[in-house]
């Protein structure tokens, strides 16, 4: 894959709207936690990269950017931190959010 040029808080940005969106829905309450995260116009920017990506080109586009940006360990921690607050969000940690959580830390692991 080429290389993705994406800011560390640009991937931040599409790891979360990937994570918001693994029940089909996202809603304010996740759109806030993500913009907590980073600012409004990078959230805006990768959010319209985000809608043109499937599914495969997301992960593609993840695991290439987490491997520029050197993510060890503790950053890995930090994220999956960042994506369960996003989960619990909305007052609920539905069956897929459960099984996107526990894939990118099996996916997170080959790093």
């Amino acid at each position: 894959m080429k290389t993705i040029d994406w800011t560390r808080d640009e991937l931040v940005a599409y790891i979360l709207l990937f994570a918001a969106n693994s029940d089909f829905k996202e809603n304010n309450k996740e759109r806030n936690v993500i913009i907590s995260k980073v600012d409004i116009y990078t959230f805006k920017e990768i959010h319209d990269e985000f809608k043109n990506d499937n599914d495969y080109q997301g992960i593609q586009k993840i695991m290439a950017s987490l491997k520029q940006h050197n993510y060890e360990r503790d950053d890995i921690e930090i994220l999956l931190a960042d994506i369960k607050t996003l989960f619990f969000a909305d007052g609920e940690f539905n069956i897929n959010e459960r099984i996107l959580l526990r894939s990118l830390e099996r996916l997170f692991k080959t790093l």
